[in-house]
């Protein structure tokens, strides 16, 4: 999952590094040649990506420095941590939900992702098979069961065929 992670980031600071130093460049000197700049409306635009851009990058570049730091034998084996696959009983609907909890750059909601950061996140961490937590949402308080836990460690070895 790591390793996914910064593939992905990485991908995008490459793209967003080549339009920093090609399109945006070319986009500005077309601008530059329509004459006033103070009501040219491509150039602001232009001015104002380059702004995000430079933004995003570094933003990019903390995740990507902070994903080098995560030590995957610092993560627990037998409660919910980073990349655990949790199936919880909702005791008050009965209903039962998977999620898989990883950082805020792999969110992806159709995937029954949840950040590791967001208050459902934060009230799963440390958890054990049969434990039970509350979360205020804001729709209401829910209580939760765990009943499955499969950590990022299982996921690995079953990635190796183990």
């Amino acid at each position: 999952m790591i390793e996914e992670i910064r593939a992905r980031l990485s991908q995008e600071v490459q793209d967003l590094n080549h339009e920093l130093h090609v399109v945006l460049p070319e986009t500005l000197k077309k601008a530059i040649e329509l004459g006033d700049l103070r009501e040219n409306a491509d150039y602001q635009a232009a001015l104002e990506r380059q702004r995000f851009i430079g933004a995003r990058l570094n933003h990019l570049r903390d995740r990507l420095s902070k994903l080098s730091s995560i030590d995957l034998q610092k993560i627990p084996r037998d409660e919910v941590g980073l990349g655990s696959i949790v199936t919880v009983l909702d005791l008050e609907t009965k209903d039962r939900e998977v999620f898989e909890l990883v950082i805020a750059d792999l969110m992806d909601l159709d995937a029954g992702h949840i950040s590791v950061s967001s208050p459902l996140g934060r009230a799963l961490l440390g958890l054990k098979v049969g434990e039970e937590t509350g979360v205020q949402l804001p729709f209401g308080t829910r209580r939760l069961k765990l009943e499955k836990l499969q950590t990022i460690h299982e996921q690995v070895s079953e990635d190796l065929g183990g």
